[in-house]
């Protein structure tokens, strides 16, 4: 009988664990309160724009994962709704202050969608 060898060698169960101690479970209240902030009709002072905008990039990176793992982006809706989102996080945030608050608002547009196609589609308990 040969001898067990683990499935991961020190490296990767070393980067198995900083996943683990970094995964922050999805929460559907922080979303929402982020993309109220970023549809309001009053947009966000400059100072908090650059970190909304990084915690709704968040928002989506989990909400894409969500859709791949549940096969949610077999659904044609979902799918765009994914690949729009996946584009729209990796674009910088723009500096001067209108362009801004324009590409707040598209992420923030982008992270209802996606959430609402997702609960629509059941691959999320909770909706408020």
């Amino acid at each position: 009988m040969p001898a067990w060898t683990p499935p991961l060698d020190s490296g990767a169960l070393h980067d198995l664990l900083e996943r683990v101690r970094n995964w922050q479970p999805f929460d559907g209240g922080a979303l929402l309160d982020d993309i109220a902030a970023a549809l309001d009709d009053v947009p966000p002072a400059e100072g908090n724009t650059a970190p909304l905008a990084q915690r709704l990039r968040g928002h989506l990176a989990r909400l894409v994962t969500i859709a791949v793992a549940s096969e949610a982006d077999q659904d044609t809706t979902a799918a765009q709704l994914a690949l729009q989102a996946r584009t729209l996080q990796t674009e910088p945030l723009p500096g001067e202050r209108r362009a801004a608050t324009a590409h707040l608002r598209r992420l923030g547009w982008i992270a209802n969608e996606l959430h609402d196609r997702l609960t629509a589609l059941r691959c999320l308990k909770e909706a408020a």
